[in-house]
C-alpha cells in the first residue's frame, strides 16, 4: 500500500548536505497484469488501464556528493544503458534540483538487475530510485505529492516505480490508484537477447489496431483476482494488448510463451512493450519448474523467479551524518 501523498519521503534535514556520504536506493521491477490500450491521444499518447504489481528483481540506486551530476552503471547489460543526460535518473536528478533552485551535483551509481530494454521499467526504476536518494542526501524532504509530479513529468511508469505494491495506472499510466492484493504471487520472467524500442511497440500496435482500440478499462474481475489473492482466477485474466505488436515485431517470443506454458505455468503474456516474458504459477515449486523448463529448452536468456507484490522504492544504506531512519515512500 502507499502512504499518504502529503507525507515526506526524505529524511529529517535541511539545506542540502555535501558532506553526507552516500543514500542507497533500491526499487523494483514491475509487471502488467492488465494493459489495456486505447487509440492514440492528440498528444501521442495512448490512455490506458495498466493494473501494475512491484516484483522481487531490483535495481539499486547510490547517491553521493560529486562536483557535478555523474553517472556510473554495472550489472547485466550495463553497457546498453545511457551514461549521459538523456539517463532517465540523470534527468530525475536534475529535475528534482532545479524544483528545490540547487546544482544536481551528485555521482549517481546505478547497480542493474532489472533487464533493460525489457518491458519491466527498469529505467523509469532507476529514475525513481535516483529521486528517492537525491531527495534523501540532499535533505530536501520533497512531499511525496510532489515526487510524484516530478516522476510523471519523466514517464509513464515512474509514479509506479516509486509507490510499488499494486497500482491502477490511468491516463497514460501516470495517474494511480492503490490496488488491495490478498496473497503473494509466483512469477518466472525470462529475459531474451536483445531490447524492443516501447514507442516502436506502440507505433506498431497503432498499425495492426488502426483506430479501433476501444477505449481502455480495468478488468473487474482481475481487480477482484487481486484482491483474493486467487492465482488461478487471475490466470485466467491476465491481458496485454500490446503482446500482438511485440511478437510481430519479435515472432520467437510465441516460442517462449508455449513453452512455459506447456512446462505447467498458469499464464503466460508479454511483459509491458517485451521482450521478457512473464509466466503465473500456482507455487514457488511450479514457478522453479518452469524456470527450469524454459532455460534447458533454450528459448530465453535467461529465466528468474521472482514473487509480487514488492516494495517500491525503498532506502537502504542512509550513510550521513544526519540523524536518520530508512523510511518509504
Amino acid at each position: 500500500m502507499s502512504p499518504d501523498p502529503n507525507t515526506s519521503t526524505a529524511h529529517p534535514g535541511g539545506e542540502p548536505d555535501t558532506g553526507s556520504a552516500a543514500v542507497t536506493v533500491q526499487v523494483p521491477a514491475k509487471v502488467n497484469v492488465q494493459l489495456a490500450v486505447g487509440p492514440p491521444r492528440p498528444d501521442g499518447f495512448h490512455e490506458l488501464a495498466n493494473v501494475f504489481l512491484a516484483v522481487g528483481l531490483y535495481d539499486r540506486v547510490t547517491a553521493r556528493p560529486a562536483e557535478r551530476l555523474e553517472l556510473g552503471c554495472t550489472g547485466p547489460d550495463a553497457d546498453r544503458v545511457p551514461l549521459d543526460g538523456t539517463n532517465l535518473a540523470a534527468r530525475a536528478a536534475t529535475s528534482l534540483a532545479a524544483r528545490h533552485g540547487i546544482e544536481p551535483a551528485v555521482r549517481l551509481d546505478i547497480e542493474k538487475d532489472i533487464p533493460v530494454a525489457g518491458g519491466m521499467a527498469g529505467g523509469s526504476a532507476d529514475a525513481a530510485g535516483a529521486l528517492l536518494a537525491c531527495d534523501v542526501l540532499w535533505g530536501l524532504q520533497t512531499p511525496q505529492e510532489e515526487l510524484l509530479e516530478i516522476c510523471a513529468e519523466l514517464g509513464s511508469d515512474v509514479p509506479f516505480s516509486l509507490v510499488g505494491g499494486a497500482a491502477l495506472g490511468r491516463g497514460r499510466g501516470e495517474r494511480l490508484s492503490v490496488l488491495e492484493v490478498g496473497a503473494e504471487f509466483h512469477w518466472v520472467f525470462a529475459t531474451a537477447e536483445g531490447g524492443l524500442s516501447t514507442p516502436a511497440v506502440y507505433r506498431e500496435f497503432d498499425r495492426l489496431t488502426g483506430s479501433a482500440a476501444p477505449e481502455p478499462q480495468p478488468s473487474e474481475a482481475l481487480l477482484a483476482a487481486l484482491r483474493r489473492g486467487d492465482a488461478e482466477q487471475l490466470a485466467a485474466c491476465l491481458a496485454n494488448d500490446l503482446e500482438p505488436a511485440a511478437l510481430s515485431l519479435r515472432p520467437e517470443l510465441s516460442r517462449t510463451l508455449e513453452t512455459g506454458r506447456s512446462a505447467g505455468a498458469a499464464a503466460a503474456l508479454v511483459s509491458g512493450s517485451g521482450p521478457t516474458c512473464a509466466f503465473l504459477a500456482t507455487s514457488a515449486q511450479t514457478a522453479e519448474d518452469v524456470a527450469g523448463a524454459l532455460r534447458e529448452a533454450g528459448v530465453c536468456r535467461t529465466a528468474r523467479t521472482a514473487t509480487g507484490p514488492a516494495s517500491g522504492a525503498r532506502v537502504l544504506h542512509d550513510r550521513t551524518d544526519r540523524t536518520a531512519t530508512n523510511r518509504t515512500p
